[in-house]
């Protein structure tokens, strides 16, 4: 007989903004946002996902909506133990399929703590996992991004997130430099709530600022200049108001982000030994996560870098992607000491 069509492991994209499911054979089977509401009279989860995101801002004083995940790593033990397995049991409908636990490969930020990897281990087991294997978030985003991670030469991955940006350099299945910061498509978000307050005393929602970010906002200034209304509560009156923004506006309150994550870049790259230096110089910097998807980020980075810079085919599934590839490599992540492994080469 040959081997059964559907597999049960999976990689799993534990990010601060959403969560995304890689199965094996099938691909990216669920993506949702990392966002789960509490019913504060009974302590139950009232939703989870899609459904609690709607949530946000709009919700009574019976209910809050928290987000277990902040800068990449676990903040709420078991908010996150149970929004995982809520995704996990979705996944899973048929309760035949739990007859043989999951391995699953779940993407941990690079900077993590030995004591912040163990809890996502943990939640992820007592989810349903059988055996967990943590792999590096900008490793997996170089492999989802289909950089020949494996092979003798340099590779280079700038993954922004939600809650870090993280850049590393790869070779031979192992990071030789890594670098990490937790700023990144929230602070972003952030900075955009900061500079409207500050400059139009008007006070807007997470929503709200995602939207101007995904929609408006850009890296450095363009010739075509955009407008954008934007409606929010006016901090002197406390009435509902309406202002107009422009995406040169956005430039400004962005200014602080972009500088960061683009000094982060150049840190690192100075750290490159020389041969993977020239590899990269040869084969460029690529760009992954949602906020590569920020207008003209990455012509920031290829000018003050002197290098090109290109934006992976799925910027927003390469991390999942690359976990569920990785499954196809378990034997290299068996054998290896969780923090210490992932830095073998450091």
């Amino acid at each position: 007989m040959g081997r059964p069509i559907f597999t049960r492991d999976f990689g799993i994209d534990l990010g601060t903004a959403n969560t995304l499911v890689f199965l094996k054979g099938k691909g990216i089977a669920l993506r949702e946002p990392s966002v789960v509401a509490i019913n504060n009279h009974t302590g139950e989860i009232a939703a989870v996902g899609n459904e609690a995101k709607q949530m946000i801002g709009r919700t009574p004083g019976t209910i809050s909506v928290i987000r277990p995940m902040k800068d990449g790593v676990i903040a709420d033990y078991d908010i996150t133990a149970s929004m995982m397995n809520y995704y996990i049991s979705k996944i899973h409908r048929s309760k035949s399929l739990f007859s043989r636990k999951p391995n699953v490969m779940v993407c941990v930020p690079s900077g993590i703590t030995m004591v912040e990897e163990r809890a996502v281990i943990d939640a992820t087991k007592q989810a349903g996992a059988k055996d967990v294997y943590p792999i590096a978030e900008p490793f997996a985003a170089a492999i989802g991004a289909g950089l020949p991670v494996w092979e003798p030469t340099g590779s280079m991955v700038v993954d922004i997130g939600g809650g870090t940006t993280e850049v590393a350099i790869v070779s031979l299945g192992g990071t030789v430099v890594s670098r990490s910061i937790r700023i990144a498509g929230d602070e972003m978000d952030e900075q955009i709530v900061q500079y409207i307050r500050k400059k139009y005393g008007l006070l807007i929602g997470e929503a709200t600022a995602e939207t101007i970010k995904i929609d408006l906002a850009s890296a450095k200034r363009s010739e075509e200049v955009q407008d954008m209304d934007i409606r929010g509560r006016d901090l002197v009156t406390g009435l509902p108001k309406t202002v107009t923004i422009t995406n040169e506006e956005m430039v400004s309150a962005l200014r602080e982000s972009v500088s960061m994550i683009v000094e982060l870049v150049k840190q690192t790259l100075e750290s490159a030994p020389p041969e993977l230096a020239a590899d990269i110089i040869d084969r460029g910097i690529v760009l992954t996560g949602g906020g590569a998807l920020l207008r003209h980020l990455d012509e920031v980075i290829s000018e003050d870098t002197e290098m090109p810079v290109f934006i992976a085919e799925n910027p927003l599934d390469c991390v999942a992607i690359g976990t569920g590839k990785a499954l196809e490599h378990i034997e290299h992540f068996q054998n290896t000491p969780n923090v210490a492994k992932r830095n073998t080469l450091n």
